[in-house]
């Protein structure tokens, strides 16, 4: 995860710089990319916490994601991605809330196929959501999801 690392660094640098900080909400990648974040030496500065809201229901219960969206369309959509950013911004007091849902593999999961990913940035002004789709096994894909946030999270800081 050396690349990961590096875009860890870069991010928690920017906030760092900006005197700001970051909590996450992570379905797919059921708290990898917190896991990432903190690796960085200082990461205490910058890095509020995280929820990892893996089952379905945890998303509404710990992460504020309306119930009603979850059981018209399920876990793997923009929509949910943009309230779990916005659920680990309030809940946790930062800065920021990055939130991750998507299909690791190797089955499709609420229509959507594996490889599918959402990615939800929360901050003051609003939140974005980055949707893609990801190659690869459950470890590539969830990886390659949370490179993608570093660099998409890198890129709404500068």
């Amino acid at each position: 995860m050396t690349g990961s690392t590096a875009g860890a660094a870069d991010v928690l640098e920017l906030l760092r710089g900006r005197g700001e900080t970051v909590a996450t909400a992570e379905s797919l990648t059921a708290g990898l990319l917190a896991v990432v974040l903190t690796d960085v030496p200082g990461a205490s500065a910058v890095v509020r916490g995280g929820l990892i809201v893996y089952a379905t229901d945890l998303k509404s219960d710990l992460a504020g994601v309306d119930p009603a969206l979850l059981a018209a369309g399920g876990a793997v959509q923009p929509k949910v991605a943009e309230q779990l950013a916005a659920g680990a911004r309030e809940r946790c007091g930062a800065t920021w809330g990055v939130g991750l849902t998507g299909v690791a593999g190797p089955d499709p999961q609420d229509g959507a196929a594996p490889g599918t990913v959402h990615l939800g940035f929360a901050g003051a002004t609003g939140t974005t959501v980055l949707s893609t789709r990801l190659d690869g096994d459950r470890a590539a894909v969830r990886t390659a999801a949370v490179r993608v946030a570093l660099e998409h999270f890198a890129t709404i800081l500068r």
